[in-house]
């Protein structure tokens, strides 16, 4: 069991959201349902927690009602090695839901993603502050990453 497990409070819709996330990343499976019992404070009998696991990392998502919603303060960051997976996960990720700056979107359930290349970071790495500093100006324009125009912004 890992030490530190990130806690997710939704509405009522904990177990969809789970689903929607599992159909997104293949590496995921369900680790244990718990659901309410008689004491509440939900309804008797339905989903509490649902501990599950995407890519090896584990989760707790809690079907805890209205009283708090997610925002930027707090991400998932995703780590990707092509275009193709940033335009994937950006496409699967943001369905129904909204498009931020600079690789960050907040899914239909209001859980706000960073789908990065592992080229940006790369190229922000970069000892020369001229070049990083092309590529951050280049990536503050865009929403969804794009690993061409960052490499194009790097090479000027």
């Amino acid at each position: 069991m890992q030490k530190i497990t990130p806690f997710l409070w939704f509405d009522d819709q904990a177990e969809e959201a789970v689903r929607h996330y599992m159909s997104v990343f293949g590496d995921s499976r369900i680790v244990d349902v718990q659901r309410y019992g008689e004491a509440g404070p939900g309804k008797a009998g339905t989903v509490m927690t649902v501990t599950f696991e995407l890519a090896g990392q584990q989760f707790i998502a809690l079907n805890g009602g209205p009283h708090f919603t997610f925002n930027e303060a707090v991400s998932l960051s995703v780590d990707c090695v092509t275009q193709e997976e940033v335009d994937e996960l950006w496409e699967k990720l943001g369905a129904g839901g909204e498009e931020g700056q600079c690789g960050w979107l907040k899914d239909r359930f209001g859980l706000w993603w960073q789908v990065n290349p592992r080229k940006l970071n790369e190229l922000l790495s970069d000892p020369d502050p001229v070049k990083a500093g092309r590529v951050m100006k280049a990536m503050l324009q865009m929403k969804k990453i794009d690993i061409q125009a960052l490499v194009d912004a790097y090479e000027q």
